[in-house]
């Protein structure tokens, strides 16, 4: 059995909606356990039990939220060696799909012995409260499906 801890951060609603459709991709391969969490719920303690992080964000002007980046960080202190990362966010316009990239950067740079398991996932919303473009949504499944089959092929 494969544990997958996804956490994001979400003001409107729309990060959390593409987590939770993350869920659903994932939910489809057997074997496989899922958990989510709102940023400010995580029990860093409890994070080494996953065999894998997701961890999503809105874009603050081409970056993760401050909570997310702290997350990173905290998980850089904890016995995550051999675990798996993956990250995605939600952006408003063309060129600002960049916190997924500044993510993994920082997970590089913070996590080391973890491993990238999927590249980062972009989804459009329109403006700044929403809702999810059209289209964007099977995306998430099929990132979460990507996840789930990384997870149970190694």
């Amino acid at each position: 059995m494969a544990k997958v801890l996804v956490v994001y951060a979400s003001k409107w609603g729309n990060t959390k909606i593409v987590a939770e459709t993350i869920i659903e991709g994932i939910g489809g391969t057997p074997g496989m356990e899922t958990t989510i969490k709102n940023v400010n719920e995580v029990d860093f303690d409890r994070a080494v039990e996953y065999d894998a992080v997701l961890i999503g964000s809105p874009n603050h002007a081409g970056s993760a939220t401050a909570g997310i980046k702290k997350i990173i960080s905290r998980l850089g202190k904890l016995q995550f060696k051999g675990k798996g990362i993956a990250f995605f966010d939600t952006y408003i316009a063309k060129g600002f799909e960049t916190a997924v990239k500044k993510m993994e950067k920082q997970a590089g740079e913070k996590l080391l012995g973890v491993e990238l398991i999927a590249p980062g996932l972009s989804v459009k919303v329109k403006g700044l409260q929403g809702p999810i473009a059209d289209g964007e949504l099977p995306k998430c499944k099929e990132f979460g499906a990507r996840v789930a089959a990384k997870l149970t092929n190694s």
